[in-house]
This record gives C-alpha cells, structure tokens and sequence, in this order.
C-alpha cells in the first residue's frame, strides 16, 4: 500500500482533521482530560501565550529538514536537493552529518536570556526529529550529539538538552520536549531488507501486523527513550509529540502504546501535559495548527506554531519576521484563545540567526509595556476584528489597536468596534487623558496629541473596565 493510499484511509478515518499547511485536530476530536492535575495545568498553559521554538539538529549544516529522508515525500521536502539526484546517497551522507556537527558557539545561557528578553513563557525543544538523532546523552543509541562520532561529544555543553534546559528553567521558563515518535534511522523502525525495499515513507518498512516482535523492540526504545527525558532532565511540562501518523487506525496499526509510557512518566512528573500532534483522544491535551492560526476561536486549549523565518530548520539567507509582525501573529492568536510557539531554527555553529534575534528583542520590549493585555487573558468578543485584538481578565478588558506600517498616519481619532458598556478607558502606557464618545459602531477614542508625533507604533493598547457607563 502506498503511501497515498494510506493517507486516504486516515483522513477518511479522520474527517475531524482540519487542513492546513499540516492538519490539526479540531475541537470535536479533543478529549477533555479526566485527572484534575492535568485540567489544573491546562489552565496554567493557557496563562503563557508565548513559546520559544527550536528546530537544531545536523540539519542545520544543510538548511534543509530531515523531511529529505521520506521518498513518497519528496515532492515538497526535496525542492532545495540541488546537489544530487542520487536520494540513497544523499539519504547516507545525511544519516552521516552527525560526523561534522560541531557547534562549539553554543551558549545556552546567552540563548535563556535572550528568550527571557523576548517575553517568552516556555521553551519547546527538538530533543529528537524524525531522523533520529538524538540532543541529549541518550543511553539508547551512538546517533546522538554525546556519540563517540559527534565532534561535539567532548565540549562541556555537550549534552545539550540537559544544558538548554538548566539555562531555560534558569530564567523562569517552563520546557517542552518535542520528540519525534517515528525514528528514521532505528532499524526497528527503517529495518532493512523489509517489503517497501529501499523506497522510504514516513512510517515503518514493514507490517507491524506481520512483525509484532520488531515494532516491540521499537515501542521497548521509544518508551526508553522518552523516560529518560522524564527521569534525567529534570522538571518537564509538556510532552510535544510529533509524527502523528505513528498511531492506531482501522487501516494502519502503528501502536506507540503511547498512554503507558505517558502514565508512567506522570508517576514522576503528576503536571506533565501531553500534545499527541493530530492524534485527537486523551493524550492530546492541546491542539496544535502548525503555520496558520485558525479562522475563529476555538473552544478547546491550543497552540499556533509559527516560523519566526520561513522553515523550522537554519536557513542561511532566511527573511524573518519583523517585531511588528510578530506582534501582530501574537494578538490574532491569543484573542481567539491560543497560545504562539515562535521557531528559531539555531546555526550549525550553535549562535542564534543575528536577524531572529532583532525580531525576538523587538518583540520583548513591546511586551515589557503591554504584556498585561496578553499573559493571563481569556477570551473576549468581537475577539479579532480588523486592526482589532480583544482580550480579557477579570473585569477588565483590552483592545490592542494595531498598526500595519511605521510609516502609516495616526488617526487622531481611533474607533474601537466594541459594544459591551464600560465605566473608564486607559491607554496603557501613558497617563494622558482621552476623550471618549459611544457610537453605534461601538466607541470612538481621541488620541492626545503625544501619540501622533513621528512613527506609528507596533499597536495603542487600550485598558476597559466593564461597568455602568456615564451618561
């Protein structure tokens, strides 16, 4: 069967899948938790709004993703394969970057503290991609960036997620361990000499119908895998599963026997949340669109991943987001109730990009003097309404007025398409006085003179208290 076939049968399975660059599960394939620790951290997650992403691994000397390694997806994974038409060659010179990733500009701790500048709440980290290479001092395996091959093996950071992680706590910041459940190069999963030959998918080479021994060993490796993240890398928030096609289906039956390991790992960490990526069921405590924010709020915990450039992995000539931008993404998220992972795919020298940076600083100062009307927030209709972001808490309500370009004019007059009634307004940051007037439209606002001089800013943030309106 290939491929194709089989991704047919899965969204016919699956019709609560909602397209997208990848599809996400949809509100009526997410099951609410039973325990209440987990209900209790969905709320906590729900208060962060911002996360830092990363995507590093070999790949990062190649600019390209470990995608490259699947045939049947090839189509759009090996559009930037200039070098070679020869995909086995490429497929062992790739499985052979481990020998000449040497990262020795790592700084995690300069890493934490420009996360922490950026106003970020919590790190996901790749401690494992689809190829299999391994982050963190993995007993498991010599494909990992502690192996006798990695050059990087003897440098004192050389176990980096164990270094990323300290840094990160360091400065406030909850972790997530994004692992991959499809392992590229584990020949209990690619086993040679299998039914598909030499032509590779994203799933195993092989039935695990036909071959329960072989697809045992690997589920007895990925649960070895993730316990060690559990019980050797300190406090964990978030499980972040990737490779979603690794599951059960009437057609395919890939069981991960994910809920066991998931379980034991809370017999360590009872607040750890899991998000089985476009699984749906128990262990998808979270939905995650992945380069798209939905097109109206949704009523279940979830989470924008967005690319601060234009892929997850280092790109030497990447164009990334402005500060303005990000703001933007930001306020469209979280006032339809998600939270935004922001990716910056680090350089194979272990330096954050010098231009994600700039955006990520941009972004902090911003969120140093309007972060109030993000962190902690719920939902608050009209939600987002052209140049409009509503969010709430408590009693009090905020409208983020954003502006496309510096380079746009300031009204004098700013109209707020809210209706609700509300007892005073403030814009946030300054003390001046404004001049309020209800429409039928909603409320229109009398900037003071000191905020039309010179550039637009990123966004006016205005502070509503609901109540009783003066008449």
């Amino acid at each position: 069967m290939s491929y194709m076939e089989i991704k047919e049968l899965q969204q016919a399975e699956a019709p609560d899948l909602i397209e997208g660059v990848h599809g996400y599960s949809s509100e009526t394939n997410w099951v609410k938790p039973e325990n209440p620790i987990t209900l209790e951290r969905l709320e906590w997650f729900k208060d962060q709004k911002l996360a830092l992403m990363m995507h590093w691994g070999p790949y990062s000397q190649i600019e390209v993703e470990s995608w490259i390694l699947s045939d049947e997806d090839g189509d759009w994974a090996r559009k930037d394969v200039d070098w070679t038409s020869d995909y086995e060659e490429m497929k062992r010179e790739y499985f052979g970057l481990n020998r000449t990733f040497n990262p020795f500009r790592f700084q995690p701790e300069l890493w934490a503290e420009i996360a922490a500048e950026g106003g970020f709440k919590y790190l996901i980290f790749t401690t494992k991609h689809h190829d299999g290479f391994c982050m963190w001092d993995t007993h498991t395996t010599n494909y990992r960036i502690t192996g006798s091959e990695t050059p990087f093996h003897a440098h004192r950071y050389a176990d980096v997620c164990k270094h990323v992680f300290d840094a990160f706590r360091s400065k406030g910041l909850a972790i997530a361990t994004y692992f991959s459940k499809a392992d590229w190069h584990m020949p209990y999963y690619w086993a040679p000499g299998m039914e598909r030959g030499r032509d590779t998918w994203r799933g195993p080479s092989y039935s695990p119908e036909e071959y329960p021994w072989l697809w045992e060993q690997f589920v007895d490796f990925t649960h070895d895998q993730i316990m060690e993240l559990m019980t050797r890398y300190g406090r964990i928030d978030i499980l972040w599963l990737d490779a979603g096609w690794v599951k059960v289906s009437d057609q395919v039956k890939q069981d991960i026997r994910l809920g066991e390991v998931v379980e034991r790992a809370r017999q360590t960490q009872p607040w750890l949340l899991s998000a089985d990526r476009t699984v749906g069921g128990p262990y998808e405590n979270y939905v995650t669109p992945e380069q798209t924010i939905p097109q109206r709020p949704l009523n279940v915990p979830w989470e924008s991943c967005i690319t601060v450039g234009t892929q997850w992995a280092f790109k030497y000539d990447d164009q990334y987001k402005s500060g303005r931008e990000l703001v933007r993404l930001l306020m469209e998220v979280v006032s339809k109730g998600g939270n935004l992972a922001l990716n910056v795919g680090p350089q194979p020298d272990g330096r954050l990009p010098a231009g994600a940076v700039k955006s990520i600083k941009e972004l902090g100062a911003w969120m140093k003097v309007y972060g109030e009307a993000v962190y902690g927030t719920r939902v608050c209709g009209p939600y987002f309404a052209g140049s409009c972001a509503f969010t709430s808490k408590g009693n009090t309500v905020y409208c983020t007025y954003l502006y496309e370009s510096a380079d746009k004019a300031v009204s004098k007059v700013v109209h707020i398409p809210y209706q609700e009634p509300v007892s005073g307004i403030e814009l946030v940051g300054s003390d001046a006085l404004l001049q309020v007037e209800r429409t039928p439209e909603g409320i229109s606002i009398t900037l003071p003179d000191c905020e039309l001089n010179g550039q637009a800013p990123i966004a006016h943030v205005f502070r509503m208290q609901k109540g009783e309106e003066a008449k």
